[in-house]
């Protein structure tokens, strides 16, 4: 039963359409001292990042909760209700997706135009697309 749980699971990641990926900074993941040294963060920025890292972390929990009640649900479901079942963890993926972009956007306001404009340069040398982040109405 876990196979067809995970060839659908698969099936659905396959049919998204292809396009350029975010460039994430991973806020609140692993690098979070390779951030702070590339874009050499100030103190207040510094406990900026570590505040939203654990709210990001706060809320992918409550959605890894939420899928994984999912999956033991539906772990000797038919076919048709895994296929139901494999949007609705689709949606919850893509959640979590979207607070990591919202976090990653949240300290890209508090970064100084040369923290920014490194961001970017080294979003275009990777290929990736940047966030758009409006810090202009951030400043004092």
């Amino acid at each position: 039963m876990i196979q067809k749980i995970l060839i659908v699971l698969s099936f659905v990641c396959s049919c998204q359409a292809i396009a350029q990926e975010v460039c994430l900074l991973g806020v609140g993941g692993n690098d979070d001292n390779t951030i702070i040294e590339v874009f050499q963060l100030t103190e207040d920025q510094i406990d900026h990042m570590r505040n939203l890292g654990a709210e990001l972390r706060y809320r992918n929990e409550l959605l890894k909760n939420e899928a994984e009640v999912l999956l033991k649900k539906h772990s000797q479901s038919s076919p048709e209700d895994l296929l139901s079942m494999s949007i609705e963890y689709r949606t919850l993926v893509d959640s979590m997706k979207s607070n990591i972009r919202l976090i990653d956007k949240r300290l890209l306001l508090l970064f100084n135009d040369q923290q920014y404009n490194l961001y970017i340069q080294l979003c275009n040398t990777a290929t990736l697309s940047p966030i758009f982040a409006n810090r202009q109405i951030n400043e004092k």
